[in-house]
């Protein structure tokens, strides 16, 4: 069934309303909300030329815009629409709560603007993997032939989406545990937790929070909840979900499958939820091979997306076709170059130790190019995990302190560099550093397991430094 939005366009003609944010979700929402006949003023605490400049393109559209001041209410504020990564103990929040004002995020917004034609959604959060994942179910869809779109916190905002004049059969969503916090109503057709590990605590304030924020998504499902048989507590997540009766625990697993569930079985992907009799047919769906990059967390991606589509009803033949066709965006475990029979790996998206973790067990002989701001992260677990994998390990960024302790407790015969600079000029260093500790069939893997900004603008400027420098590695070759 379709849920139709409590409110529809006229819910908020009329209405006073506060967008917290002027990033790419804040001047979506403000847009559309203007577009309805709603009084949108947007409050963000920068005042730069870019700041400014935004401003004067919102004026334009008749957003009122206040820089400077995040923290206070403007008057007459009868609904608050945050971007995602305001923390709800922002002082605003707390205005807004004095005054009695709801406060919610773009997705929830975009929920209420559905028409009750409008296309279901097919939801993916997790710790890791919910781009990488959102955006094979979005192939898998297309080689179906359904039209289709990978929206959410994958970039395109979903008011734009909701509001725009193309009209779709499903949508992929991608959906942080920041959006899930502010999104009370969205329910989906299908959704799936990929994984949970700790990260952002510092914004949802414990870890049983940011799981209760995660499993958001499952509430309401009509047709299937699918959870990671690897990690216990996705499935907890689903038992704990109050969906539409009918609706299904679907696992996905790296090992063969049992009844309803997705896994791999010599080398193949297969179905034992969505067939006719489960306790004793499988589906074939694809190759291991036809997953790129192959490495154990990808497939699991691929399950997962695979599962999806198959709760919509997607033919086998449209998962093999989809993956086949997908390729991942750059810095995810993104093959650079082999120099000297040694294969240098850019996976600088590992910017927690979950990611990083999947990262290295993908290889057997790793020289390990880590660190930056931890984020509030510890290492031991990691280390303890990878140890006999590592050849050796080069350490970078504000934190890398932290690693190379690790690395001393649990790993204390694996050499390391420390690169005592934060600069950006360290990550050619770096490279040839981990160059020299590297031997013929080694991976050199910059899996960092911290966030890049103490010494890059963000990880796509870290992982693009870090292919430079092997590729400047390769030209000296020459």
């Amino acid at each position: 069934m379709t849920h139709s939005s409590p409110g529809g366009t006229a819910e908020f003609a009329g209405r006073h309303i506060t967008v917290a944010g002027l990033g790419v979700s804040g001047i979506s929402a403000a847009r559309a909300l203007a577009g309805l006949g709603a009084s949108v003023t947007v409050v963000d605490g920068g005042s730069s030329p870019a700041h400014r400049e935004r401003a004067d393109a919102l004026a334009a559209d008749g957003v009122a815009v206040r820089l400077g001041d995040a923290a206070t209410l403007p008057e007459g504020t009868e609904l608050v629409v945050t971007s995602p990564g305001w923390k709800p103990d922002s002082p605003l929040f707390a205005a807004a709560a004095d005054a009695g004002v709801d406060v919610v995020g773009d997705v929830e917004i975009a929920w209420r603007l559905r028409g009750p034609d409008a296309a279901p959604w097919l939801a993916i959060t997790g710790t890791n993997g919910k781009t990488t994942t959102t955006q094979m179910l979005a192939s898998i869809l297309s080689a179906a032939g359904l039209r289709t779109a990978a929206v959410g916190n994958i970039g395109t905002p979903i008011i734009d989406v909701v509001t725009g004049d193309e009209t779709y059969d499903v949508l992929a969503v991608e959906l942080s545990s920041y959006q899930l916090h502010w999104a009370p109503s969205p329910r989906a057709h299908s959704a799936a937790v990929l994984n949970l590990a700790p990260d952002h605590l510092d914004w949802h304030g414990s870890m049983e929070a940011y799981a209760a924020d995660k499993g958001r998504i499952y509430h309401g499902n009509q047709v299937a909840c699918v959870y990671n048989v690897a990690d216990k507590a996705t499935e907890d997540l689903v038992r704990a979900a109050d969906v539409e009766e009918g609706c299904r625990a679907i696992g996905f697993t790296l090992a063969a499958p049992g009844p309803s569930q997705l896994g791999v079985v010599d080398g193949i992907l297969v179905d034992r939820a969505f067939v006719e009799d489960r306790q004793r047919q499988a589906q074939e769906l694809a190759e291991v091979a036809d997953v790129r990059p192959p490495a154990p967390h990808n497939i699991a991606n691929a399950l997962a997306a695979a599962a999806l589509a198959r709760a919509f009803g997607v033919p086998a033949g449209a998962v093999r076709d989809g993956l086949r066709a997908f390729r991942p965006d750059a810095h995810r475990i993104e093959h650079v170059a082999d120099v000297d029979s040694v294969a240098y790996i850019d996976d600088s998206k590992a910017t927690n130790t979950h990611a990083a973790e999947a990262s290295l067990a993908a290889y057997d002989s790793i020289v390990w190019i880590a660190g930056g701001l931890a984020k509030g992260a510890t290492f031991d677990e990691l280390v303890a995990r990878s140890a006999t994998r590592l050849r050796g390990a080069v350490l970078i960024g504000a934190d890398r302190a932290l690693i190379r302790e690790a690395l001393a407790r649990h790993a204390p015969e694996v050499p390391v560099v420390d690169l005592d600079r934060t600069d950006t000029g360290a990550m050619s260093e770096a490279v040839r550093a981990a160059r020299r500790l590297a031997r013929p069939g080694d991976t050199v893997l910059m899996a960092p397991a911290c966030a890049s900004m103490d010494m890059f603008t963000n990880y796509n400027r870290r992982g693009d430094a870090f292919a430079d420098a092997v590729r400047a590695l390769g030209a000296a070759d020459a």
